[in-house]
């Protein structure tokens, strides 16, 4: 696959107004350093694989899945959206969801890894070992999971992410980072995980419903009395409803996988 238009079209979304929208060229101080690192990270994230793929090429669907996510996680970090969120409940879980149930899982699905040990990522090899030992479990991985969802929507929480940028960084990173090993220990579980895989993703449809079902049903404003209760309610229906779709997808395509096994060992 040909990686100069897919970069080109990065860097032209990079350094393009609209995309620029969140403060990269626009604003001061702790804002625009925060989201300078948020490009340089996410860069050298794309260098490595780009790199990477030189050596050990990837397939030709997972590369293009990969380039095409990452423009996704560039205008949702980076975008407009960013800037919507200040101020808006449902923009602000539209960005949450964005990077809990489709960026992460596509990365997943894409399976990165190999590239970008394959140049010189292989000397950033032990920061992602012990990590993905512990996705082999995938309830501890929906616990540690849960509680950064919970705990960045607990309105301190929440608002302090809000209203300081350096927070806000933290949240995107505790966000991207615990669904990234979520969702590996789902889509890659071993046969012999597959009820604990398929347990750990009901359990996580079912606590998101219940934090978006407060937010659609609160009487009042949870976070600031500034912002709009429909915002909120709506931000309430994008987790409770929307973000539930990528979950029972991967539900049913857990279920099928583990009844073909029970079907093949004979036990149905």
């Amino acid at each position: 696959m040909r990686l100069k238009p897919v970069l080109l079209t990065a860097l032209l979304l990079l350094v393009s107004p609209l995309a620029a929208a969140h403060s990269l060229f626009d604003s001061e101080g702790a804002e625009q350093w925060s989201a300078l690192l948020s490009a340089l990270l996410l860069g050298m994230f794309w260098v490595l694989y780009w790199q990477g793929s030189r050596r050990r090429a990837p397939g030709r669907w997972a590369g293009l899945g990969f380039h095409l996510t990452m423009l996704l996680a560039i205008l949702t970090l980076l975008g407009p959206l960013d800037d919507w969120a200040k101020t808006s409940t449902a923009a602000h879980m539209t960005q949450h969801m964005l990077l809990m149930v489709v960026i992460a899982p596509l990365w997943v699905l894409c399976r990165p890894l190999p590239q970008v040990a394959a140049g010189w990522g292989r000397y950033l090899r032990g920061l992602w070992q012990t990590p993905l030992r512990m996705a082999r479990h995938p309830l501890y991985m929906a616990y540690l999971h849960g509680f950064f969802i919970w705990f960045w929507h607990v309105p301190r929480f929440y608002m302090l992410a809000v209203e300081d940028p350096w927070w806000h960084f933290i949240e995107h990173l505790c966000f991207l980072l615990s669904a990234g090993l979520f969702w590996w220990a789902i889509l890659r579980a071993s046969a012999r995980n597959l009820p604990f895989a398929l347990l750990a993703l009901l359990f996580t449809l079912m606590h998101t419903g219940f934090l978006g079902a407060l937010l659609t049903f609160a009487s009042s404003p949870l976070y600031g009395e500034a912002r709009n209760l429909q915002d909120q309610q709506l931000a309430g229906l994008i987790m409770w409803v929307a973000a539930a779709i990528p979950y029972l997808l991967a539900a049913a395509w857990l279920a099928r996988r583990w009844y073909r096994q029970l079907l093949a060992q004979g036990r149905l």
